[in-house]
Order: structure tokens, then C-alpha cells, then sequence
């Protein structure tokens, strides 16, 4: 079955909203299979993988279904760790955002007390772990009379933890006219026994990955923390010096968020989702295989269309909800008989979708460390001694031959004028900038700068010669102290010498520009 994009199925506005704000644009395969039989009412067993979705399979039509005057509980749902009801109950949460559901989640090591004193303020929604539910059923603080909708997630694994009896006490206190639904990683005969005891003729849905077969492409994970994964991409970047690469997130929003971050740090750089019309689409595209930018930021459905040879290397900035999406996206790079690097950041929460890939690709997803500054500034020195052989044999010297005659006839050596000329061209790029990532960076001799960001730009028709008006003007800073003016439609950044950095800011933030207020910060203060 094709995957569907949320449009395609009957929802209210509500939950419509509530999905686009969280970004997504198309449903997994378990979503796309799952969710119209759910909205109809059915029973199903549905066998899929950890981080493909499921939560918002049974999560939507729960909300969907739910009237929000009503307080009484309508929908239970039951997991086997207290961690998974806090983010089941989350997830639910931001699908509700638009209707006044009441979630909560339940579940031992939390005083049972302020779990009594908000189930009596009336909810629609429980999350919780069989022990603790069983606890609120004792005390009589969990009214299940009004419960239509039961979901048993990962299933499995609650067997396996021994939750079988306690899950057969909570069913036998709920109504026996309800919608029930078992999600499991997988379907062995106990739970499909199970399932025919308490369901009703359950649909089986199962949504396992088919074998794929992954093209030559240097795979590698790197283990990182979410905040850190904008650092450890430059850093990335920086390194391997790409003429073109791809950088996917699961998400618009994150899209967005990514090419902004990118953007203040310098990188040619632009976004593609789905929100994007078709014109700006082939625009950004048109920049990307033209290389007036190098980077190209994407989801997984506007990436389809990309069909670019000179892709050196992908960064799953996220890791992709299933195993074909991640065998579609390293398949952008090492086309036409080229070499290629595809690299995923990984936070805690990955490692089971990265074991997930490797054993259905049947590849081995090798690990890589985050590169260390000394790493960054052998690079560049490398890559400068390349330039350096380039002017020489090109011959065109004379000019500066003659400079350092002069200095050669001061006694100097040749070899201390190079050394100090590589000194004042490294401090000048500043190699090895600063970054949580590096405890013990120490920093490097020379003219330090602070990148600003303005909120307005080309759209409201200034020029840069506008800003730079502004910023002698109003900011007291001198043209001598503005490296770059970097102008966008919407934004722009500015490179101002570090000492006058926070006054500029302070000067210029909410005055006019052109008749237009305007906010300026530090771009790296920017969320």
C-alpha cells in the first residue's frame, strides 16, 4: 500500500492543525494502514517497529473520536514502562492541541496522591503502566465505565514483562462494547491467542520493512546529544568540505529551524518541504544543482524529486521513521559511479531504529567520532597547503616577489615570513571555533567577530546599503568594523568586530530601519 499524506484521510480541522504544527507531512506505512480502519471503529492487531509512528497511528483517531465538553475517561491506553507513558502521553498531548482533551499519564514512582486529585478534575484520556492503573482500579479512583477505546502498546514486551494477568484484570473491568487495539514489534501465538479472547474480529495489520538493498555508500553513525547536532553538522561540514550535500529531518519545522542555524554560521544553505509552492520549490532546487548553494536541507517527500549527481555526502540530521526512507536518502550521493558518505546523528532514543536498519539492510552502520579541533586545523592547514601549490605553479607571483625581497634583504628568513603570513591567513579564517564540543579551546590570535541577525530583509525592500546606513548611524559603529553583510529575503546577518558586537545590538535593537522596526540579537542566541 502506498503511504498517504495526512490530507488524504477525513479529519477534523483541529487535528489537522495540530499535525501540521508538529511538522509532519506524510504518514509512515503503519499510519497510512492503520488509521482509516481505526477511524471506522475496528479492532486490529497491528505489528510494526519501535519510532515508526505508532503513537500517533492510535493517537489520532483517539482524539479525533473524543468530545471535549465530556470529562468523563473515554480512552485508555497501557504500557509496559513508566518512561513510554510520559511520552505517549505527550505525543497525544500535542495532537490535542486544538480540542480541550484532558491526557494524563499513570504509573508508579510518582506520588499516587496527585494522580487521585487530577483524575477527580475529570480526564479523557489515562496513559499508564498495568501495576499503577490496577492501583487507581482498587482504590476506585479510575472510573472505566464510560471507556470505548483500549490500546495495548508494545504489547510484547508487557508479556515478556509479565503484565499478562494484570492486563486480563483491567479488561475485565472495562466495558465489554469498546474499540480494541494491540500494537506489538511481534506477533507470537500468545499474544494472537490473547487478541481472540478480548477483540472482536481484529484486523491484522503488519508493516514489516522488505529486505532492501542499499547502494555502495559509506555508512556511519555518530552518537550526539540533541542540542549538540547543529555543532557536530558544521564541524562535519567544515571537515569533509562537500560540494554538495543533503541534510534530512523529519520535520518542516525542523527544516526551517536548520536552515536559519545554518545560515547564521555562514554555510550557502537553503530549505525544501512540502509547505514550499512548486515555483519556490524549483527555485531553491535550480540554486542547489546550479551551486549557488551547496547545502540543501530537506524532508523526506520534497526530497523525492531531487535528482542530482554531485551529491558527495547525506546527513540524517534525524533519523527516518522506516528503513526505506533511510535507503532512499543515502541513495542520493555515490550516483554515477562516484564515491559517497552518508552519516546519522544518533541521540539514546535511536540506537533500536540503527540496529533496525542494519538488520534489514543487511549492512553494517560503522561508528565515527566527532571530529576534534585538532582534526578542524590539520584540514585547514591541509587544504591551504593545496592552495599554496595551485599559485605557485601557476607562476603569477611578481608583485609579491618583491615584497619579500625587501624583507629578505632585512636579514628575515623565508622561512619565518611564510610562517607568519600562514599565522595572519589562519587567524584571519579563525580555524577552530569555539563550541560547547571543546572544553579546552583556548582560541586563536587575531580579529574576533560576532555575527548579528536582523529580522527584515530584500522582501521589505532594503539593500544592504540600508543596514550598513543604520548600523554607522544608529549603532556607532564604523565601516572599518563591519566584515559582511549577508542579505536575505526575510533576514539578514551582519559580521560586526567582536568589541562593538553587544553595543550595536544594543543600539540598533527595535529602531527603525527604512521605517521598518526591527529586532536585532546575536545570531547565536537565536532559538
Amino acid at each position: 500500500m502506498e503511504k498517504m499524506r495526512f490530507e488524504e484521510i477525513n479529519l477534523s480541522e483541529d487535528i489537522y492543525k495540530a499535525i501540521k504544527d508538529m511538522g509532519f507531512e506524510e504518514m509512515t506505512a503503519i499510519q497510512s494502514e492503520a488509521i482509516p480502519v481505526l477511524l471506522e471503529g475496528k479492532d486490529i492487531i497491528g505489528q510494526a517497529q519501535t519510532r515508526t509512528g505508532k503513537t500517533a497511528t492510535f493517537g489520532i483517531p483517539l482524539v479525533e473520536k473524543i468530545d471535549g465538553l465530556d470529562r468523563s475517561l473515554k480512552a485508555l491506553v497501557l504500557c509496559p514502562t513508566r518512561e513510554l507513558s510520559i511520552q505517549v502521553a505527550e505525543e497525544i498531548r500535542k495532537l490535542s492541541k486544538y480540542k480541550e482533551i484532558h491526557i494524563l499519564p499513570i504509573y508508579g514512582g510518582q506520588p499516587i496522591n496527585r494522580q487521585i486529585k487530577a483524575l477527580k478534575k475529570g480526564v479523557q484520556i489515562v496513559v499508564g503502566t498495568p501495576g499503577r492503573v490496577i492501583d487507581h482500579i482498587k482504590r476506585k479512583t479510575l472510573k472505566l465505565d464510560n471507556v470505548n477505546m483500549l490500546v495495548l502498546d508494545e504489547a510484547d514486551e508487557m508479556f515478556n514483562m509479565g503484565f499478562r494477568d494484570d492486563i486480563e484484570f483491567i479488561i475485565k473491568h472495562l466495558p465489554e462494547k469498546r474499540q480494541t487495539i494491540f500494537f506489538s514489534a511481534t506477533m507470537p501465538e500468545e499474544i494472537l491467542n490473547f487478541a481472540k479472547k478480548y477483540q472482536k474480529d481484529p484486523e491484522i495489520i503488519k508493516v514489516v520493512p522488505k529486505e532492501l538493498t542499499v547502494p555502495k555508500v559509506e555508512q556511519y553513525y555518530i552518537e550526539v546529544k540533541e542540542h549538540m547536532k547543529t555543532d557536530v553538522l558544521s564541524r562535519l561540514l567544515d571537515l569533509i568540505n562537500p560540494k554538495l550535500s543533503l541534510v534530512f529531518c523529519n520535520t518542516k519545522k525542523k527544516v526551517d529551524e536548520l536552515t536559519i542555524e545554518l545560515q547564521a554560521r555562514g554555510y550557502f544553505v537553503d530549505g525544501l518541504h512540502g509547505d514550499l509552492k512548486q515555483s519556490q520549490r524549483d527555485k531553491v532546487m535550480n540554486k542547489f544543482r546550479n551551486g549557488n548553494i551547496d547545502i540543501l536541507v530537506a524532508t523526506d517527500v520534497a526530497a523525492r524529486g531531487i535528482d542530482v549527481d554531485d551529491v558527495d555526502a547525506v546527513f540524517n540530521y534525524d533519523i527516518p521513521q522506516d528503513e526505506e526512507n533511510y535507503v532512499h536518502r543515502i541513495g542520493r550521493t555515490a550516483r554515477a559511479g562516484r564515491e559517497g558518505i552518508a552519516i546519522s546523528f544518533v541521540t539514546n532514543k535511536d540506537f533500536r531504529r540503527i540496529r533496525t536498519i542494519e538488520k534489514y539492510t543487511k549492512t553494517k552502520i560503522r561508528r565515527k567520532n566527532i571530529p576534534t579541533l585538532k582534526e578542524m586545523e590539520d584540514r585547514q592547514i591541509h587544504i591551504l597547503g593545496e592552495k599554496i601549490r595551485e599559485e605557485i605553479n601557476k607562476g603569477e607571483l611578481d608583485k609579491y616577489e618583491k615584497i619579500l625581497n625587501i624583507l629578505l634583504e632585512e636579514d628575515f628568513t623565508s622561512f619565518d615570513i611564510a610562517a607568519c603570513l600562514l599565522k595572519f591567513y589562519l587567524a584571519g579564517k579563525k580555524v577552530g571555533k569555539y563550541s560547547e564540543l571543546d572544553e579546552d579551546y583556548k582560541g586563536i590570535e587575531g580579529d574576533s567577530y560576532k555575527r548579528i541577525y536582523i529580522n527584515t530583509g530584500k522582501k521589505k525592500g532594503l539593500s544592504p546599503r540600508h543596514i550598513l546606513q543604520a548600523i554607522v548611524n544608529e549603532g556607532g559603529v564604523a565601516k572599518k568594523d563591519i566584515k559582511d553583510i549577508d542579505m536575505y529575503d526575510k533576514f539578514t546577518f551582519v559580521s560586526i568586530r567582536e568589541p562593538y558586537a553587544a553595543t550595536l545590538v544594543n543600539r540598533l535593537n527595535n529602531k527603525r530601519i527604512k521605517g521598518i522596526k526591527v529586532k536585532v540579537e546575536f545570531a547565536s542566541d537565536r532559538k
